[in-house]
């Protein structure tokens, strides 16, 4: 029983309230809860053999750009606490008899209790809504200790498991970096529920790497374990819905759709996206005292362009179809096989922190990630199910690198891959790479390396080009337009893209003329007439405005009412009574 959490409780029961309830106490008072720090350049494109398919994760990707992406990422801060009468469950932490809703452990709490009673007509969701709603509207403050805990008081840090790298260095190693911040001196204590044979490796050798200092005091114990008196940590990425309104300020200035986000409601959607959206301090201060520890040593050896397989005695097998046939590809341009568990710690920190492009199929080693430069570009191909599943777990780690991380969703490598496999039964499946895909992939690839590939069809331009403009390389994107010269005639898209490119340059000229090709392309299309006479009026071209104007007048006389109602003053750059004329290229 001493292992069992009784997720039946009322909520009031079951989670320690930080500002009512006993049990914790702030060794001192946190610096911040939350501020704002920038976003990384996260993006998703679709790479799938089949239409159907690709719509599907277009309108995804599309969706989670809008509705699910934050203006600015979020630092919730993570700091020391003082925990009385504490147990280790499993892999979850309990004071005073009541759960500690802290980080990640504390999401997983929240998703336990929905899962444990969506059952017998109730409504568990509304009911942890209702119940930080009380919590936010109560009184109470952060408890604060008067004098420090006695030197010797014991640390202990909650696993998800000793297996797991991504948890692992995510939740549990990244707390390490508080205790040599605040020169806590007790014995330190790793609590974990799996079997001892699921031990890696990796667990105590990063801590030799990265904390050898403290290694001597380090132990691993398997839960349940008891103490009286123990430090651990605190995330507010909980708080924020646990905490009175008067103590934590809300984010909501910082997200600009309101689709999913309900602000201080606590529903799984909100609390979903905040954690997206969020990055923990300790992930920022591992990755600093990570990358410090790399100095004054040579990995010259390592490459700076390389596909991550996996060693399949260390890691799960998640086979990638196609993989042979990229990698083969990618060996024309420099790049390197390499797995990361063959590799020392600070290897694996040096050559994140060197990369110019590292590339793998979904899976835990793109928490190295967090290691990377922030000139570094970090491609997953994945599915439609880690879009959905897994892509937002990356997200942090990204950010905290300020790095770009790309990832292109191809197909499932199963027997029928327009199915979406169940999550709950089947797991993450294996990635299937099409021919398509991996002519997609390359082409993108070569592109950041700074090799423009020459492309049959104005579609394929397209798209590459807008790839490249999302993640940042509009120029690239101009260059690439320029070697397919030509090929924006008669193609709408392509001349409205070259036309935004420009436009995002602030070549006014070149962008007004890719308007005119993409009005020619498409003469039943008003918006770009629009968009010539705002480009004419920047370049005083009054003769192209004037003309752009007469024909939106004439062929989209609603659309040209509309413009002009609260513009009278275009309204007199043209002669009531002017003919129709076509809007021709002297014009532009």
């Amino acid at each position: 029983m001493h292992n069992q959490i009784n997720f039946r409780l009322a909520p009031q029961d079951l989670f320690l309230n930080p500002a009512t309830d006993e049990g914790m106490a702030f060794l001192r008072p946190p610096e911040f809860m939350w501020r704002p720090i920038p976003h990384a350049t996260i993006c998703g494109f679709a790479a799938s053999a089949h239409p159907a398919m690709n719509d599907r994760i277009e309108a995804y990707i599309a969706s989670t750009a809008r509705h699910r992406t934050f203006g600015q990422a979020i630092e919730f801060n993570t700091v020391p606490v003082l925990l009385s009468d504490v147990w280790f469950k499993k892999s979850y932490v309990s004071a005073k008899g009541r759960c500690l809703l802290s980080g990640a452990a504390g999401t997983r709490l929240v998703n336990r209790y929905i899962w444990e009673n969506d059952s017998d007509g109730r409504d568990p969701e509304s009911e942890l809504v209702a119940y930080f709603a009380d919590c936010q509207a109560g009184s109470g403050a952060l408890p604060v200790l008067t004098a420090p805990p006695p030197a010797a008081t014991p640390i202990a840090i909650e696993c998800r498991n000793t297996f797991n790298y991504y948890h692992f260095i995510t939740e549990s190693l990244c707390q390490l970096c508080l205790i040599a911040e605040y020169d806590l001196q007790g014995p330190i204590n790793f609590h974990y529920p799996n079997t001892d044979d699921k031990l890696r490796g990796f667990t105590k050798s990063f801590v030799a790497a990265l904390f050898p200092d403290l290694l001597p005091r380090i132990t691993f114990q398997r839960a349940p374990v008891q103490y009286d008196s123990v430090i651990g940590t605190y995330n507010f990425l909980n708080g924020y819905y646990h905490l009175p309104d008067a103590v934590m300020p809300g984010v909501d200035h910082h997200i600009p759709s309101r689709v999913y986000w309900r602000g201080k409601q606590a529903t799984r959607n909100s609390q979903a996206l905040l954690g997206a959206n969020s990055v923990d301090s300790s992930l920022l201060k591992l990755r600093a005292r990570a990358l410090q520890a790399i100095q004054g040593h040579d990995f010259s050896h390592l490459p700076k362009r390389f596909w991550v397989g996996r060693d399949d005695g260390q890691a799960r097998k998640r086979q990638m179809e196609g993989e042979a046939d990229l990698v083969d590809m990618l060996a024309l341009f420099g790049f390197e096989y390499i797995a990361f568990e063959r590799l020392t710690p600070l290897e694996q920190i040096a050559i994140m922190a060197n990369a110019e492009v590292m590339m793998s199929y979904h899976g835990a080693g793109f928490t190295n990630m967090l290691f990377a430069n922030p000139q570094a570009t970090v491609i997953e191909i994945g599915t439609l199910q880690t879009a959905v599943f897994r892509w937002g777990d990356f997200w942090k780690l990204a950010t905290a690198a300020q790095c770009r991380y790309v990832s292109f969703f191809a197909d499932y490598n199963t027997a029928d891959p327009l199915k979406d496999p169940s999550f709950a039964d089947e797991g993450i499946v294996p990635v299937a790479l099409s021919k398509a895909g991996l002519a997609q992939i390359m082409a993108f690839v070569v592109s950041v390396l700074g090799k423009l590939p020459t492309l049959p069809r104005a579609d394929d331009v397209v798209r590459l080009g807008r790839q490249l403009m999302a993640i940042g390389e509009t120029r690239r994107a101009a260059d690439l337009f320029a070697l397919h010269r030509g090929l924006e005639n008669g193609h709408f898209a392509l001349a409205t893209l070259i036309a935004e490119c420009h436009e995002t340059l602030g070549q006014d000229a070149e962008q007004l003329s890719a308007l005119y090709a993409a009005f020619r392309a498409d003469p039943q299309q008003w918006a770009p007439l629009v968009q010539i006479v705002w480009c004419a009026r920047k370049l005083n071209d009054s003769d192209t405005m004037r003309a752009a104007l007469t024909v939106l007048r004439d062929s989209f006389p609603d659309r040209y009412e509309g413009f002009v109602k609260s513009r009278p003053w275009f309204q007199n750059q043209i002669d009531p009574s002017a003919e129709k004329r076509p809007l021709t290229p002297k014009a532009v």
